[in-house]
């Protein structure tokens, strides 16, 4: 590939732009799937851009520039499919392409700043897609008007035709992009009614799903530079240790490799290829430094935990008198729950290419957050941001991974250019195990629980201690906390659709030199879990059913929560009883992102260890722009949630060294251990909210409920492997 098809800074275009409203785009990289043709503003007017996003080249093609990245949550279809509606484009025609690191034209409008994450995507761009492609509809509709000398609103757009019934004319976008351009972009452009939707909620294919299974589509690892080096990094294998002294004799002697420098990070081992990196990195001799380091076990960390949330924390939800209800209740039940460090293990690890011409940079990489990425690196490199360019690749999956507040890849390749010096291209590439050692983990977290049931089994008390660190303190993301409080650490435990007339939820933060950060679903992948097993306990010891009894709970206003929890017991057959044969089947409800799940397993026991042999599913997530991409990530999210409990986990052992390295360690659910999934799509006038992380934090619960309900067993140390065995 040569440079210029990878380059935004050189502008050379193979076709241009007829007008960019208030915004000038920068040359797009055809890096991601090759399918619009990049511009220059400055040049003929053969190529219709109305606004940021959207760009009407003469054979009729529409891209979207999409401001979230693309790791297969689906931003690309969904995003397109917004503005296809409102544009009324033919579905054949539409295109997507990453758009730049640029935060005044692609700030997610729910952080201030452009980034991926939350599951924001489609809720805070639903109307500004829509608005994007009804803008660029009326001007073609206002050109075709002026261009026939015919009324607008005599004309009509359909499937990428304009027409003109009683003239008879007709045309294509791409005809009268030019003419197009001329015409005023309309403040507030008329949006179609939900009852006239054509393309928005039904099944449109995936855009990348061609490239991406034909071996076009390009990511990060495929992005290669002229005279470009491969790096690799020596990272601690301790958390918090740094580089005491090393020797790098026999390295530097390895074939291939051409430098080797400290950095912060580590020991950097510069190559002319990958195998030559690798092998010079196994060659080095490295004193570690571990002074600072995180020498205690999971086991001593739990243990610590644990009497961490006796000695009591802060409060972040309270009702009614909780103390009061338990120690006056009937039957008071307990539960320590623990949940291991988790790995993102994203099929791709993290990489990222950058390339240094005259005291600029240009960066590819799957950067989650470019808002972060690129004053990290110019701040690295002591350079103007004006003087950074990103392109935003595809990524082979995140969970989380690539939503880094400290920035730390764009610091790191900044740090091996820097210590290069001049002009040049290089590689970052970290492997399975760099990528799996390297921290940045879900947190291990302690959850102390405490029930309370009076003579006729109702809950009179509730109490959940909430143990682990913050994953926003000590970073950018410092200032979303809440007087001190980060609500991702407890976000799920608090505000739950139950009516529980005495409750308290304390939070008891605890530090440790490893690394933490978002992993799907983030606090909810452990609040879902331990709320709804131990609400599971309750009830069964309540002698209540666990369907009705949650019914029962529901607070007058969560008819949402109550919508999802109906339509799983009709889809799964509900009918109270939990063990059918050689079958146990277990429920559980929860809201995350402000979408709605609901979930029954059904398992059966295979040797000692629970099989997954069905899940049902009911998900309200607002107006279902892509269904099935809805149904693809409740799956995935499914998937992923199911492997997290049975399997995953890192743990520490003597000393604090990383025990997991690679997937032979590190057990990922298997497609034979896939279940079949049923996913019931609640129909909802409401705007659409997320759906790539939602489908994750019930589908633990319900699956511990299921197993406890067939065998007695209650789990609570997750992974299920450490309590029942593998």
């Amino acid at each position: 590939m040569s440079h210029a098809t990878l380059s935004r800074r050189g502008f050379l275009a193979t076709a241009s732009a007829g007008l960019v409203i208030g915004v000038v785009l920068p040359v797009k990289s055809r890096a991601q799937s090759g399918a619009a043709q990049a511009f220059d503003p400055s040049s003929d007017a053969s190529t219709f851009a109305p606004n940021a996003f959207v760009r009407v080249a003469p054979d009729d093609t529409v891209t979207v520039m999409i401001k979230h990245i693309e790791f297969g949550q689906g931003p690309n279809t969904g995003l397109s499919t917004l503005v296809a509606e409102e544009l009324d484009a033919d579905w054949s025609q539409m295109r997507a392409e990453s758009a730049p690191a640029d935060d005044a034209l692609y700030a997610n409008s729910l952080f201030g700043l452009q980034g991926t994450g939350g599951s924001t995507a489609m809720a805070n761009s639903y109307m500004q897609m829509r608005k994007a492609g009804a803008a660029a509809r009326a001007m073609l509709v206002d050109a075709a008007a002026q261009e026939w000398g015919v009324p607008a609103s005599e004309i009509t757009v359909s499937k990428g035709q304009i027409a003109h019934a009683a003239s008879g004319k007709t045309s294509g976008f791409g005809a009268l992009a030019e003419k197009a351009a001329t015409m005023t972009a309309p403040a507030e452009p008329v949006l179609k009614k939900a009852a006239d939707f054509v393309l928005i909620g039904t099944d449109v294919p995936k855009l990348d799903t061609k490239t991406k299974t034909n071996g076009q589509a390009m990511f990060t690892m495929d992005v290669y530079r002229d005279g470009m080096e491969t790096v690799v990094v020596a990272h601690p294998q301790k958390m918090g240790a740094v580089v005491a002294s090393y020797d790098d004799a026999e390295a530097i002697n390895v074939a291939g490799v051409t430098a080797i420098r400290q950095i912060p990070q580590g020991i950097a081992v510069y190559a002319k290829n990958t195998a030559a990196a690798l092998k010079g990195r196994d060659a080095l001799k490295i004193t570690w430094d571990d002074s600072n380091a995180e020498t205690r076990s999971s086991e001593e960390i739990y243990a610590d935990f644990s009497k961490a949330a006796d000695a009591g924390g802060r409060s972040a939800e309270e009702a009614g008198d909780a103390m009061a209800g338990i120690d006056g209740a009937a039957q008071v039940i307990e539960a320590e729950f623990q949940f291991p460090y988790l790995a993102h293990a994203a099929l791709e690890p993290l990489d990222a290419v950058i390339e240094m011409t005259d005291g600029k940079a240009e960066l590819w990489m799957g950067s989650q957050f470019p808002s972060l990425d690129k004053p990290t690196l110019a701040q690295t490199l002591g350079i103007d941001p004006a003087d950074v360019a990103i392109n935003v690749m595809l990524a082979g999956g995140s969970f989380g991974r690539r939503a880094q507040p400290t920035a730390h890849v764009a610091a790191e390749i900044g740090e091996i250019a820097k210590a290069a010096g001049g002009n040049g291209s290089w590689k970052l590439l970290w492997t399975r195990e760099d990528d799996m050692t390297g921290g940045y983990y879900r947190p291990l977290t302690v959850h102390k629980m405490r029930g309370g049931l009076d003579a006729d089994g109702n809950i009179v008390g509730w109490h959940n201690v909430v143990v682990n660190q913050s994953i926003m303190a000590g970073g950018p993301m410092a200032a979303m906390m809440q007087d001190g409080m980060d609500p991702t650490s407890y976000e799920g435990a608090t505000k739950m659709p139950y009516d529980l007339a005495n409750l308290k939820v304390d939070w008891v933060r605890q530090d440790s030199p490893v690394t933490v950060l978002w992993w799907r679903s983030v606090g909810h992948s452990h609040t879902g879990y331990a709320t709804e097993v131990f609400l599971d306990q309750l009830l069964e010891a309540g002698g209540k059913d666990p369907v009705q009894g949650r019914l029962d709970l529901l607070k007058g206003d969560m008819g949402r929560d109550r919508a999802v929890l109906e339509k799983v017991a009709e889809i799964a057959g509900w009918d109270g009883t939990k063990v059918r044969g050689d079958r146990g089947y277990g429920v559980a409800l929860h809201e995350s992102f402000n979408t709605y799940v609901a979930q029954i397993v059904e398992v059966s026991d295979n040797n000692g260890f629970p099989k997954v042999e069905k899940i049902w599913c009911a998900v309200d997530c607002g107006i279902a722009v892509n269904p099935n991409v809805i149904r693809a990530q409740i799956e995935g999210g499914a998937g992923y949630g199911l492997g997290s409990v049975l399997f995953d986990q890192v743990t520490l052992g003597d000393g604090g060294t990383i025990m997991e390295r690679n997937f032979d360690t590190y057990r990922m659910l298997r497609i034979n251990e896939m279940p079949e999934v049923e996913v019931a799509i609640i129909q909802s006038d409401n705007d659409p909210t997320g759906i790539g992380e939602p489908g994750l934090p019930p589908v633990g619960p319900a699956i511990a409920n299921a197993w406890r309900a067939l065998t007695g067993q209650n789990i609570t140390k997750l992974p299920f492997t450490k309590s029942v065995g593998a």
